[in-house]
């Protein structure tokens, strides 16, 4: 086996509330379908988890939109991941009581206070706090953006990534501005560089247009788990068909 440890394979759901919508280079949003109907979806072809983000609510400055979060969650007997306009304890807690498993942070922990990722990790403990990274390539750094890949933020992504472990965060989802949705692979060096400067797990999402991309991350990286959605929304592959492409090229994979 080429990754001792499973690799999770995860559904990832960009939300503008209650649509499930595809950004390219987290721009031009088209319509997929209703929230409910993809979870479920993709819970019954084997996902790992599913990863919910309200894409527009920081942007928007608004409050979060609870109810197509609720009864997404009521699809999944699966970890659940919720993010999008995270602003406080309160709204931590409030996504965990309906049903959330992991809440997942970016805006607010780096524009306004980082010590929301220690205080929400002291309450709910680690495994619960996902900081979410929207990585720029300049020339020879990486910068954090925020509010889905628009504002630049001056935090590099790869000292900022030991920050939030050090903080408590116990995951990352680590996204790539320049190759989302773009189908053309994943940014691998990106990738290798953040799961090989923390501990915690991280998860890499943007890029994927084959099964081919998924086994070299894996190969290269060794994240803790890939973060899918094009591929899936456009019904080009299922969750079935990545796992079992991935265990023939004997890549460990769950069930």
């Amino acid at each position: 086996m080429n990754n001792k440890v499973a690799t999770r394979i995860i559904a990832k759901l960009d939300i503008k509330p209650p649509y499930v919508i595809k950004p390219i280079h987290f721009e031009g949003l088209k319509k997929m379908g209703f929230s409910t109907d993809f979870a479920k979806k993709y819970y019954e072809q084997g996902a790992d988890e599913v990863m919910y983000i309200d894409i527009v609510a920081s942007l928007y400055q608004r409050e979060i939109l609870k109810d197509e979060i609720e009864k997404t969650a009521n699809e999944l007997f699966i970890p659940f991941g919720v993010g999008g306009g995270v602003r406080s304890i309160e709204d931590f807690s409030s996504l965990f009581h309906i049903g959330a498993d992991k809440v997942i942070i970016n805006t607010y922990a780096i524009q306004e206070n980082p010590d929301i990722i220690n205080k929400a990790a002291e309450i709910f403990g680690s495994q619960a706090v996902v900081v979410n990274i929207e990585a720029k390539k300049w020339d020879n750094w990486y910068e954090c953006y925020t509010d889905c890949g628009r504002i630049q933020s001056k935090k590099d992504v790869l000292k900022w990534v030991k920050e939030v472990e050090q903080r408590g965060a116990g995951e990352i989802l680590l996204q790539s501005v320049d190759y989302d949705g773009r189908e053309r692979g994943f940014d691998l060096e990106l990738s290798k560089k953040v799961v090989d400067s923390v501990k915690i797990p991280v998860v890499v999402s943007s890029g994927a247009g084959t099964l081919e991309d998924i086994k070299k991350l894996i190969e290269y990286a060794n994240p803790s788990g890939v973060a899918i959605a094009t591929l899936l929304h456009y019904n080009k592959f299922t969750i079935s068909d990545i796992k079992k492409y991935l265990k023939d090229n004997d890549i460990k994979v769950s069930r």
